[in-house]
């Protein structure tokens, strides 16, 4: 059986090895490659070259592949975003597992007793499974974008009053994520303190120049790790579930 992973820069992908594992220990004769597409339009001919059975998507296709497929999970839905597809009886179903993923690591490290109040950096697909989960389990939050609008507001806006005010700081940006590990988010990093907890979607590197800078503020920080582990257990589960 054929699965994969779809996106624009795959070279430091976590599925591939992932799945490999996974498909060693189970002495499965499966395969999990690589598809860097420039432009989400390529997806047809992938489908049209290659019988699958199951694949991952990742920036900048969560949101734009929704019109390549056939249907869609209630959550994947809700969201907005798909991050799993299962390719079943001639159709192409979209699911999202980054929900699942997020709230075991969410539950598992946020302190039960604190506020739930947060902000989401970024507005883009990871954004909105993180803001699925955030709605579904009682948090007030606030989306952080380039442009303030109805939903939002910008990065200019950020001051000492949201820090203290909320405790939870997610990123959902590819901001720091390698080989760009200087690259910093514009917050306000000297207001920040030990009352602040900041979950950052990125896996590698394993603390980016933005957790860095807040630990030494005493921010609490996790990063992807966890997450990613999980929504890719996910993944698996669906596919089986299709056999």
């Amino acid at each position: 059986m054929q699965f994969g992973l779809i996106g624009k820069s795959l070279k430091h992908s976590f599925s591939a090895d992932f799945f490999a594992k996974k498909f060693a220990d189970l002495q499965l004769d499966y395969r999990y490659d690589l598809f860097e597409l420039e432009n989400i339009a390529e997806f047809e001919m992938l489908c049209q070259e290659k019988k699958l059975s199951g694949l991952n998507i990742t920036i900048p296709f969560k949101e734009s592949i929704i019109p390549f497929l056939d249907e869609l999970s209630p959550e994947a839905k809700a969201i907005g975003a798909v991050n799993t597809i299962i390719f079943s009886q001639g159709k192409k179903i979209g699911h999202n597992t980054d929900t699942a993923g997020f709230e075991l690591s969410l539950n598992n490290w946020f302190p039960k007793n604190t506020p739930k109040k947060a902000i989401i950096l970024g507005d883009g697909g990871a954004a909105k499974a993180v803001a699925f989960v955030l709605q579904k389990n009682g948090f007030d939050f606030l989306n952080v974008s380039r442009k303030a609008s109805q939903k939002s507001i910008n990065w200019q806006q950020l001051d000492s009053k949201m820090v203290a005010n909320f405790p939870l700081w997610i990123n959902t940006t590819p901001v720091g994520t390698f080989p760009n590990i200087d690259a910093i988010l514009p917050l306000p990093f000297a207001i920040f303190s030990s009352r602040n907890f900041f979950f950052d979607l990125i896996y590698n590197p394993t603390k980016t120049a933005t957790a860095i800078t807040l630990e030494k503020q005493g921010v609490h920080i996790q990063n992807g790790l966890e997450m990613l582990y999980a929504q890719a257990e996910k993944s698996w589960e669906l596919w089986n579930q299709n056999d």
